[in-house]
């Protein structure tokens, strides 16, 4: 295999790897000992599913996350500069999308090296596809501020966005106050404007509904803990 930084996508639910990611995906992990991860444990677990064979405990590990020093991350790529492939691993998803890994991705880039990115599951664009809003300009704005003063501009600005630019808008939650946020956007946004929400993505209880925010302000919606990603557009 040449050496490269393989940038390798992880499931976003509890199901069986065959059902979304390629064969291809599953080879390029058997074939590399150096690895980049998000978190050492979850990276191990999705590791020994692609294949019970692997020695887990003969690969190297590099974690990359808030916690990492940014002085130690350009060492991290000394195995691929002599010439040894190397692999990124996010916690859920694409890494290096809305994800500390962007950060190697920038110094292997910078550097010269090669980068590989494989296919795999991403939450911002299934539900975005999935939506029926603008797939042509749209922006994922990560976290909303949490201060309702600030929280409520935000708002203001995405509907703002939303009608100056015709970009939808993209956003997540920590799971356990999505419904908070639901019922905020119920409070704040005009009922004809349109939001999607896409919960537990390619899960066994995956629900990607899009209605207006006067819709959803008077549904029972319950999205507590579900991984969830929120879209909106006119």
């Amino acid at each position: 295999m040449k050496p490269a930084l393989y940038l390798i996508p992880v499931t976003l639910s509890d199901v069986p790897l065959s059902q979304v990611l390629p064969v291809t995906n599953i080879e390029v992990v058997r074939g590399i000992n150096h690895f980049i991860v998000e978190n050492v444990r979850s990276a191990r677990r999705f590791i020994r599913k692609c294949d019970r064979d692997i020695d887990i405990d003969g690969l190297t590990f590099y974690e990359l996350n808030r916690h990492t020093d940014p002085a130690d991350i350009a060492d991290y790529l000394a195995p691929l500069e002599a010439g040894q492939p190397m692999g990124v691993i996010s916690e859920a998803g694409c890494p290096a999308i809305a994800d500390p890994g962007a950060d190697v991705v920038a110094i292997a880039q910078r550097r010269g090296l090669t980068v590989v990115p494989l296919v795999g599951p991403s939450s911002i664009l299934m539900g975005l596809m999935a939506s029926g809003f603008n797939g042509q300009s749209f922006a994922f704005l990560g976290y909303l501020p949490i201060d309702a003063t600030a929280r409520a501009r935000k708002f203001k600005d995405m509907e703002q966005r939303i009608m100056r630019d015709d970009q939808t808008q993209i956003f997540i939650e920590t799971p356990y106050r999505n419904n908070a946020l639901l019922a905020d956007l119920t409070r704040h946004l005009p009922p004809h404007m349109h939001l999607c929400v896409a919960s537990d993505i390619t899960g066994q209880n995956e629900r990607i509904v899009t209605h207006t925010i006067g819709q959803w302000a008077k549904a029972k919606a319950d999205f507590g803990k579900i991984p969830t990603i929120f879209l909106l557009y006119k």
